[in-house]
């Protein structure tokens, strides 16, 4: 995933967000997600759960219906993940 001059890779644990809606599976676009595993290249278990930690979906989803949250500044990030 390409954030400006950073290529920053989805990782286990990390904080991913849906970029598509998948109705079958009552997950919409813009929902909060975390990565349990890492099941191929670009493939990657994510749980999503409520703000009381139930879990209401777990799937697996390519790296092209996520998006990775970031939780600093990009220049904080450069100095970690550089093209």
């Amino acid at each position: 995933m390409n954030i400006g001059t950073i290529n920053a890779e989805i990782r286990l644990l990390d904080i991913v967000a849906l970029v598509e809606d998948l109705p079958e599976y009552g997950i919409y676009r813009g929902q909060v997600g975390t990565v349990t595993d890492i099941v191929a290249p670009n493939v990657f278990e994510v749980d999503f759960s409520d703000t009381s930690g139930q879990t209401f979906a777990e799937l697996n989803l390519t790296s092209q219906q996520l998006m990775l949250l970031l939780h600093e500044p990009i220049s904080y990030l450069s100095q970690f993940v550089l093209n």
